[in-house]
């Protein structure tokens, strides 16, 4: 086979910059495609070449088959690499490309079909010897042959959509009365995520490990595994925190599931890069889950111990190259996490956010994979994960230890994000020990959840905020610094909503004095840099980022971030309304509206599903907030809303009895 000359990479973001980059090392040209949202993206000044394909929506660009080959004919293209997410896993994009004359940087479409089905996919490996959860993959869909089986099964019980993944069209169902509300549930999300609202069941491990093993083949008949990943640290059934090895998994037991992945990639005649991904019992036994024909998301472990480039192994495998090395050969250094930076917010359940990052700045000293930077929007069309940070150390301690370092280091200010959680998380006790399971987050809410309605900042920090603006000298307080005169500044936590009043003044010696309800801090500011703060309070200087805006404020301090409007001078605020009180239901997320199950004049009751919203892979349900009517209704099933759109209007029971 020739060697490949020039890549479209179909996929947009930190994955298409991955993969650019390694083309780059090989001497190989790149072509990027991008929608109308990504036409500033960095992957598309990355790469030799760059080709619109469409509009925002990713059935209008990233998912539109025929717009990619005409991009790749334009371009000169003689191959193409899917990335992950998208068409990676199609197996009639990949037979496409091959129909194209294109070189497909990835399995076969059979290899793709086999596996994406997971009915299909527990078949194949229990003919292969490779251990499966107990559970259904029939046929029969109806929902009570679905029920029965549930109960043969017993519960709690998972049910799973046989196509896609990411966590979309899964649940949990711990009793029969849960049972038909959670299955219409998964196969509505599953039908509009992937097309087929075809599910599995499966019997629920208690609180297990997710454990993948990678493996690699070429098309001479030789394959081989690099280990394994603990991917256990999950939110939404979609992973979060991500090592290699595993915390605890010795020799043996590697040993034992890499040769199951290898039969397994065997069994299907598989090609190039993917991951076998197991579910792993107290009792040392594991489970097949589902196999992922492509390159995975956390990737950078596997190559930080073992010093292979995942990415041109696949480029290797495509080009008809044998694998470079034996399994004998394989080496493992070190301990590597990774970190998924996303775009949510986790004090409601972790919605995804959409916005512009006002400051990025990353971590030193780490391997960082995003497209962001300062001014970069996170567009509401795609995954809310922007940014991944790798740390490796000599041993699982010493990488934790850098990437905590990373995490605070790493500054994203204008987006809510996840990162305090990730720190969080791997501070936790637990963690630290390794080997938790996949309900670590649930079990250790508590501790590892900051509550927005107990947890307003700190008064040392509303005194910096405030004594920030007042040396700021921003609009509303521009006199003051100037005549060193006091300075009342209201300031409202983004996160809590508690409001306090500060008197802020500054000494003649540049001290600034900050007067609270509770007590008086005084501290010491001088600006080092742009967004930095050297911060003295209690004898203790640290350096502070910061970012201050019309608005207010944002500050980051020791990795925590807070956000203070100034509502010194704004009216007196009316009441929130109350969507239980007044009968409005607005939008919680800026997304596209999947489905309505209600029209003018439908009676419902508290709780009752009125529509759903979908946005970068999750999909949200929206309920009658009490008893009434449906006395309007704003949108219809396609439509494109932003957070807070007035969505559905109740008359309210208690309204029409008044």
């Amino acid at each position: 086979m020739p060697a490949i000359r020039k890549i479209l990479v179909a996929n947009r973001g930190e994955v298409a910059l991955r993969v650019i980059k390694t083309a780059r090392s090989l001497g190989i040209s790149t072509v990027a495609v991008y929608s109308s949202a990504d036409a500033a993206s960095a992957h598309v000044r990355a790469a030799h070449f760059a080709v619109h394909i469409g509009e925002a929506a990713p059935s209008a660009s990233y998912l539109n088959i025929a717009a990619v080959l005409a991009a790749a004919r334009a371009s000169g293209a003689d191959a193409v690499h899917p990335g992950y997410g998208f068409l990676a896993e199609n197996a009639g994009f990949a037979q496409a490309c091959r129909d194209a004359g294109l070189v497909f940087i990835g399995p076969s479409a059979e290899a793709i079909r086999a596996m994406g089905d997971k009915a299909n996919a527990k078949i194949l490996m229990r003919g292969a010897g490779v251990p499966c959860v107990p559970g259904y993959d029939g046929e029969n869909q109806d929902p009570g042959a679905l029920r029965a089986a549930a109960t043969r099964i017993g519960y709690p019980v998972m049910i799973k959509a046989t196509a896609g993944g990411g966590g979309r069209g899964m649940r949990i169902v711990a009793s029969p009365d849960a049972f038909d509300a959670a299955l219409a549930s998964a196969k509505s999300e599953a039908a509009h995520a992937f097309g087929s609202d075809r599910v599995i069941l499966e019997r629920v491990i208690s609180n297990p490990r997710h454990i993948e093993i990678q493996v690699v083949a070429d098309s001479h008949g030789n394959a081989i595994h690099l280990g394994e990943r603990d991917c256990s640290v999950q939110r939404r059934h979609q992973k979060v925190i991500e090592e290699a090895p595993g915390p605890g998994v010795g020799a043996s037991l590697r040993e034992r599931m890499g040769t199951a992945a290898v039969d397994a990639a065997r069994a299907i005649r598989y090609e190039g890069v993917g991951t076998l991904e197991f579910l792993l019992d107290e009792h040392g036994e594991f489970y097949f889950m589902e196999m992922n024909t492509r390159l995975q998301v956390e990737h950078p472990v596997t190559e930080a111990i073992t010093g292979l480039d995942l990415v041109a192994l696949q480029i290797a495998a495509a080009q008809g190259e044998p694998l470079p090395l034996t399994q004998q050969e394989v080496r493992f250094t070190g301990h590597a996490i990774e970190v998924r930076l996303c775009a949510e917010d986790e004090h409601n359940n972790f919605m995804p956010q959409s916005g512009v990052f006002t400051r990025w700045s990353a971590p030193d000293g780490v391997r960082v994979e995003t497209a962001v930077s300062s001014g970069a929007e996170v567009s509401p069309y795609y995954d809310s994960m922007f940014a991944k940070i790798i740390a490796w150390g000599r041993d699982r301690e010493q990488a934790r230890s850098r990437l905590v370092a990373a995490l605070r280091d790493t500054v994203a200010f204008g987006v809510k994000t996840n990162k305090a959680l990730l720190t969080r998380c791997l501070e936790h006790p637990q963690f630290v020990r390794g080997g938790v399971g996949t309900g670590f987050l649930e079990a250790c809410r508590g501790e590892i959840f900051r509550d927005k309605d107990n947890a307003p900042a700190p008064p040392h920090i509303v005194a910096l905020a405030a004594a920030a603006l007042y040396a700021h000298g921003g609009s509303q307080h521009r006199l003051a610094p100037l005549a060193r005169q006091p300075a009342i500044i209201h300031l409202r936590d983004a996160l809590s909503g508690a409001v306090s009043v500060a008197k802020v003044t500054r000494s003649a010696d540049g001290a600034y004095q900050v007067a609270l309800p509770q007590q008086a801090i005084e501290m010491e500011l001088a600006p080092v840099g742009e967004g930095v703060l050297h911060w003295t309070h209690a004898g203790v200087s640290a350096l502070v980022s910061c970012l201050r805006h019309d608005g207010g404020i944002d500050l980051q301090v020791d990795g925590e971030v807070y956000a203070f409007e100034d509502v010194t001078y704004a009216p007196a605020a009316s009441a929130a309304g109350d969507s239980a009180a007044d009968g409005r239901v607005r939008a919680a997320m800026n997304g596209r509206v999947a489905a309505v199950f209600i029209e003018p004049g439908t009676m419902v009751k508290k709780g009752d599903a009125l529509l759903t919203l979908e946005a970068m892979k999750m999909e949200y349900r929206h309920t009658a907030p009490a008893d009434g009517i449906v006395s309007g209704l704003t949108v219809a099933a396609g439509d494109q809303v932003t957070t807070g759109k007035l969505l559905v209007e109740l008359t309210l029971a208690a309204a029409e009895a008044a």
